[in-house]
């Protein structure tokens, strides 16, 4: 229909021109010749535009004639792509990948692998975080005369012993936040055996299981495990913020890591090694402590801390522990080792760091020097304090109030010269002096020299020099020698030498 009013066209034209002829003649009687003109200019243009407007649409009928060709195209367009969407949900349903599967489908299997490992990786940075482990090995080496020994025959021993020290996040509690420390030790070899003397011994790296009487075995024990519990301070404050808090300890603890510390004398796998200078005598050495055969107890430790002064802070410390077969789990935990502590760490010496620490035990299940049981008490100091950028010195000092002991007095000094001056500033040597003076009830009991077979009438004096050379920054090689005069009291002995050498891997 629309086809043929278009081809009428020219019949239209035919019309309008005839048209236009016939009123011509009329026309020109009523207006001129220019008016008629200008109608006929106008008309024209009206014919041209509907001229161009039937093009127009005669081009869009002709782009929609092959509709049907078109529409067949589509279709098979349309199965292509579901063909090639099956396709592709077959190989995204198995994980595993292969050469026949399209590309973008391999693509997009390697991404989610990618994005898998990279979740898996963040999960297990997550449970990380919080945990810190410290391993170390150390060996020692060590030699001592014929005239030394309890033996009467020259010894060298050797021995090693290793820590592993595992912190974990002990969860939170409002602003309250928890710890879980854990120590594992295991080593062989007892060391040398010195004649009598009143430190218990020259070597406290030793180690090994009791009770097995079998110097080829090598067990591990749970050295420690314990709890710790930070309270922010004062209660309900912002915690990041807060200078004051109390920490509370329960567990199989060494109460020395809360108690008598010092930063130059309390490792003997770093610093000196005679037990003598690693604690105080009268509490390691002399037995007060009351701990297990390895030093350690369950008990409960609680502290405030104070650090609102920068340059002064402060703390007090007070400590329930286990003694005698209680420290070992075999006996009551009555008449425990009650220890307490108050500890400043001020900046003297130009603005130079240093601990200073006084403190005071009473231990219910102690034991004489002849073995009975008894209450012990007595009072110590521990300080130590960096007087030049490279010398740090240290004082410690024990006096027994209570008991009936070898040696009721005690008192330590040292220091540590970092290697700056010789240009080796990862080296230290170290020097320290001690002075344990005989009791005076063992001066009695020895003094018809039938109970040990000497009278004990003076101070036993021990000194240690020690060189430790930094390898590199796992290992370190300490040679060092010591020297123990009127060992036991007896002036009429002669000197204990000692000559030994200690390495130590530490991570």
């Amino acid at each position: 229909m629309r086809r043929d009013r278009l081809s009428a066209r020219p019949l239209v034209r035919l019309v309008i021109a005839g048209t236009c002829a016939a009123l011509m003649p009329a026309a020109s009687a009523l207006v001129d010749d220019a008016a008629l003109l200008a109608q006929m200019k106008a008309l024209s243009r009206r014919i041209e535009q509907l001229e161009l407007r039937n093009a127009e649409l005669e081009r869009k009928l002709a782009g929609t004639a092959p509709a049907a060709v078109a529409e067949g195209a589509v279709e098979a367009r349309i199965r292509a792509l579901e063909d090639a969407r099956a396709s592709d949900e077959r190989a995204l349903a198995s994980e595993r990948l292969s050469s026949t599967e399209p590309e973008l489908v391999t693509r997009l299997k390697a991404v989610e692998y990618q994005t898998l490992s990279m979740q898996q990786q963040a999960r297990t940075v997550s449970a990380l975080e919080g945990i810190t482990i410290g391993a170390s090995l150390t060996g020692m080496t060590q030699w001592a005369g014929r005239g030394d020994t309890a033996s009467g025959k020259a010894q060298s021993r050797a021995n090693y012993r290793g820590d592993v020290a595992v912190t974990l996040p002990g969860g939170e509690m409002g602003t309250m936040s928890g710890k879980i420390f854990t120590h594992l030790r295991f080593g062989q070899g007892n060391g040398i055996g010195l004649r009598p003397s009143y430190t218990s011994t020259p070597n406290t790296t030793t180690f090994e299981v009791a009770g097995v009487n079998d110097p080829d075995s090598s067990f591990a024990i749970l050295a420690q495990a314990w709890y710790q519990l930070d309270v922010p301070l004062p209660f309900g404050g912002f915690a990041p913020a807060s200078k004051q808090r109390l920490e509370l300890n329960v567990g199989k603890i060494d109460p020395f890591v809360f108690f008598d510390q010092n930063a130059i004398a309390d490792d003997e796998t770093v610093r000196f090694t005679n037990n003598v200078f690693v604690h105080n005598p009268l509490l390691d050495s002399g037995g007060d402590l009351g701990a297990d055969e390895y030093g350690f107890t369950p008990g409960a430790r609680l502290s405030y801390v104070d650090e609102r002064n920068a340059g002064w802070s402060w703390s007090a410390s007070l400590g329930v522990f286990a003694s005698d077969r209680g420290a070992n789990f075999s006996g009551d935990f009555d008449e425990p080792l009650v220890i307490g502590q108050l500890e400043t760490t001020a900046r003297l010496f130009d603005g130079r760091t240093g601990s200073y620490r006084l403190y005071a035990w009473r231990n219910g299940r102690s034991h004489d020097f002849d073995g009975a049981a008894a209450r012990h008490g007595g009072l110590g100091f521990s300080i130590d304090q960096k007087i030049l950028d490279t010398v740090t010195v240290f004082a410690r000092y024990g006096h027994e109030l209570d008991g009936r002991t070898a040696f009721d007095d005690a008192f330590t000094v040292g220091t540590e010269i970092a290697g700056d001056s010789w240009g080796h500033a990862a080296d230290a040597l170290g020097l320290a002096f001690g002075w344990l003076d005989t009791g005076t009830a063992w001066r009695r009991a020895t003094a018809d020299t039938t109970l040990v077979g000497y009278g004990a009438q003076d101070a036993e004096k021990v000194a240690e020099i020690y060189y430790r050379y930094h390898f590199n920054n796992r290992v370190e090689l300490t040679p060092q020698f010591q020297w123990i005069e009127q060992a036991g009291g007896d002036s009429e002995a002669g000197p204990l030498q000692i000559v030994g050498l200690r390495a130590k891997v530490g991570f």
